[in-house]
């Protein structure tokens, strides 16, 4: 079967980024076969491309997607998919049996093995969705996406909705829970609202400088809340019972910290680089409040399971699809869908192999 793939080679090269045609092997027992619907460009891969995060190279980049099933090889104790069904895939394959799987962190697997961060030699090399096709391996955990969740409303599910599904797991059981605080109105933003509302939160307050990304707040359930330095403040101090980090800077943290009432929950999600060294923060202002403050990286199977059971339950509620951008970017404009990216115009930049040129859906 014929296929298309957007190889990494690395910073180091010009281009960067180049496009292989070639033949997907047999798939062996255990493994799916999956043609590509939909892609979406994460911020950690913008991170990559940029020289942040080191990954094995060449490599085949994109973790966030949905596909359509070709060839199901699994045995029938699985649960056996049937050609064209839509499906996600969680990011890591773990053991289950090292010490930090039965800690609970299987994403952290000692042994795992993570979709678009290994080298092409790592198996098929099909490890990524900015290709035509996916091979899932063995041990994939693989959930099928209900017929009513469009393309657009899935692809970003099985990375930045599935870690904020962990997120709020992350947030200790309070009698309190009734105003929490999202730092970053991005895409994980966005989720992190529309999740905490649907647990119950009187209030979710979203903060961000752009004023573009917070007039999307309220259609997610929150208050817009500017970060803007000129910007009037509309928190007390001691006034929040948690707060989750996603916009990805340190510079959030003292303020962060001012707003948690004695015995507050800070969650950090966004600070996933080296540039995250926390300054003006001193012991004393974790201690002196009580605070609980946790670190949480990727997902669980459990957290995608949710994550696509949220998507479809609340599909009419939230309008999931204007968080990808209109435009799909064909294989062949990839560079050109990284540098959209890069200007945050859209929370999720659209990619698929089915686009021959940049089109409108």
């Amino acid at each position: 079967m014929a296929s298309s793939r957007v190889l990494f080679l690395g910073v180091e090269h010009d281009p960067c980024c180049v496009i292989e045609r070639g033949v997907i092997p047999a798939i062996t027992e255990g493994e799916v076969l999956v043609k590509v619907r939909l892609a979406t460009v994460c911020g950690s891969d913008l991170h990559t491309l940029n020289g942040k995060r080191k990954v094995a190279t060449p490599c085949v980049l994109g973790h966030e997607g949905v596909a359509e099933v070709v060839e199901d090889r699994r045995n029938s104790s699985a649960g056996r998919l049937s050609p064209g069904d839509r499906v996600t895939v969680a990011m890591a394959i773990f053991c289950g049996k090292c010490d930090t799987c039965k800690l609970g962190l299987v994403q952290k697997c000692d042994h795992r093995f993570i979709y678009s961060f290994a080298d092409i030699k790592n198996g098929t090399g099909f490890n990524g969705f900015y290709a035509t096709h996916m091979v899932l391996r063995k041990g994939s955990h693989i959930v099928k996406i209900p017929d009513h969740v469009s393309d657009r409303m899935a692809a970003p599910v099985n990375c930045a909705l599935a870690t904020m599904v962990n997120a709020v797991h992350a947030i200790e059981e309070s009698k309190h829970n009734n105003i929490a605080v999202v730092q970053g109105a991005g895409l994980l933003g966005l989720y992190g609202t529309a999740l905490l509302k649907e647990c119950g939160y009187r209030k979710v307050y979203c903060t961000d400088i752009s004023e573009d990304r917070l007039k999307l707040v309220t259609h997610f359930g929150g208050i817009p809340y500017s970060a803007n330095s000129g910007a009037p403040p509309v928190l007390k101090a001691n006034s929040v019972d948690v707060v989750i980090e996603v916009c990805g800077s340190s510079e959030v943290v003292p303020e962060g910290i001012r707003l948690l009432r004695p015995g507050g929950t800070y969650v950090f999600v966004g600070m996933v680089h080296p540039m995250s060294k926390l300054s003006d923060v001193t012991g004393w202002d974790i201690i002196g409040k009580c605070l609980s403050i946790k670190g949480v990286h990727n997902y669980g199977p459990k957290h995608l399971d949710e994550a696509v059971d949220f998507v479809a339950k609340t599909a009419g509620k939230y309008p999931y699809e204007i968080l990808v951008s209109p435009d799909v970017y064909s294989l062949e404009n990839f560079l050109a869908a990284v540098e959209m990216s890069k200007q945050r115009k859209y929370a999720r930049v659209a990619v698929s192999a089915q686009q021959h040129s940049r089109s409108s859906l």
